[in-house]
């Protein structure tokens, strides 16, 4: 009768204690604590905290804008949101830092190819928004390209570190034939802006990854034949760089924002005092960097573009001692898509590249596109966790690359 069912005893054989499972759940905090990244942590706060601050500043004018004679708006409407969807964000964030990097591997993987797939059904199904189709309506906007570039991040270093297990597989080639497949879809969109963000991050991987340097000129001209060939054949594309080399009337909204940009000086007019944001187009999203300029200064903008400095160079630098290709791959994917979004973005804000319907990650307001950086993030810490009592057995890029053995 031992072997009998007995509905008293615990049905699974790895019951535990409550004060076991408490004890467990203190020490995964603590180990977490001790391989999470502070620094890196404590920047990406900060940055939350000045996006909270820029979108009080940005939510009167915006709302304003969208208001009607029939429906006016609170003028605070999108700053009561983006807190909700920051919350949301830093709990994700903070969840995902616990997973291991095999773990992060797979979801990453297992993201990518679902926001691949409803890639292809946004031309079908997707909400319109300004001429261009982007979204899909889950009960709030999605854009699934949003979440694809970390997915994308993680599938291109997953595939990349193959050439550890044999190096004649054409992992160069996979990953290029991805990124066209991804481009292509994105251009039906219209999406040009992304698909130049993810050319940045497959260029950046590939070169990493041990890219022939003779091929390099060949990758550098693929891409500018490729940027004319979309100025000559799609009019999205031309409409925005004729604008930003001669001026218009059709899209002038990077004028606008730059002069909004520095009509506050170095020390800005104050919280809820500009008055050029007021007409600015976007104001709480793709041009709240402009909003920062108008209303708290210049030097209140340096400071910003030195804090995204300061994170892209923090784990790039943390990635240094990396012993693992995944990993190493993997990390410099993820920050180069947050880092170069951003730039984008403050680059358009001074007149110095296109306009590109970029938002400012961790700042501009936005329900999925905040969920969508703080994803990034996540995996990011959850890949550059390192226990700091383990001494670090690599001995280079090179001899990483050269390596035999298979990557964990």
């Amino acid at each position: 009768m031992n072997g009998a069912w007995n509905p008293a005893r615990p049905a699974s054989a790895t019951y535990l204690p409550p004060a076991t499972m408490q004890r467990r759940w203190r020490d995964s905090i603590r180990i977490w604590w001790r391989e999470i990244d502070k620094v890196l942590l404590g920047l990406i706060v900060l940055l939350m905290g000045i996006g909270v601050l820029a979108v009080a500043a940005a939510s009167p004018a915006s709302a304003d804008q969208l208001s009607t004679s029939r429906v006016t708006l609170d003028e605070f409407m999108f700053l009561k949101r983006h807190v909700v969807f920051q919350m949301m964000g830093l709990s994700l964030m903070v969840g995902l830092s616990f997973l291991s990097r095999d773990q992060a591997r797979r979801l990453g993987i297992l993201v990518g190819a679902i926001m691949l797939a409803l890639l292809f059904v946004v031309p079908i199904i997707g909400e319109e928004k300004n001429g261009a189709r982007r979204w899909i309506n889950v009960g709030m906007s999605l854009q699934p390209s949003e979440f694809l570039k970390p997915g994308f991040a993680i599938i291109c270093a997953w595939v990349l570190s193959w050439k550890l297990r044999d190096s004649s597989l054409p992992v160069i080639a996979f990953v290029t034939g991805f990124m066209g497949l991804i481009a292509a879809l994105l251009m039906a969109q219209p999406n040009l802006g992304d698909a130049i963000l993810f050319g940045g991050i497959w260029l950046v991987m590939v070169l990493l990854a041990g890219v022939a340097w003779q091929h390099i000129a060949l990758l550098i001209g693929g891409g500018a034949g490729a940027l004319g060939l979309a100025y000559m054949f799609y009019d999205n594309a031309r409409h925005r760089i004729d604008s930003f080399l001669g001026g218009g009337t059709a899209f002038d909204q990077v004028d606008l924002a730059h002069r909004t940009l520095t009509a506050g000086g170095w020390t800005g007019s104050g919280l809820w005092l500009g008055i050029r944001k007021m007409n600015l187009p976007e104001a709480h999203t793709d041009y709240i960097f402009s909003v920062i300029g108008e209303e708290f200064g210049l030097l209140v903008c340096g400071f910003i573009v030195a804090l995204y400095a300061a994170m892209v160079l923090r784990a790039l630098i943390r990635m240094t001692g990396e012993d693992n290709l995944f990993a190493l791959l993997a990390g410099v994917g993820l920050v180069t898509q947050f880092g170069g979004q951003a730039f984008i973005n403050i680059l358009v804000n001074l007149k110095l590249f296109p306009s590109k319907g970029m938002t400012l990650p961790l700042i501009s307001y936005g329900g999925s596109s905040t969920l969508a950086v703080c994803f990034t993030l996540g995996l990011l810490l959850a890949i550059t966790r390192r226990n700091p009592f383990l001494a670090s057995e690599a001995g280079g890029l090179r001899e990483l690359i050269e390596r035999k053995e298979p990557s964990a």
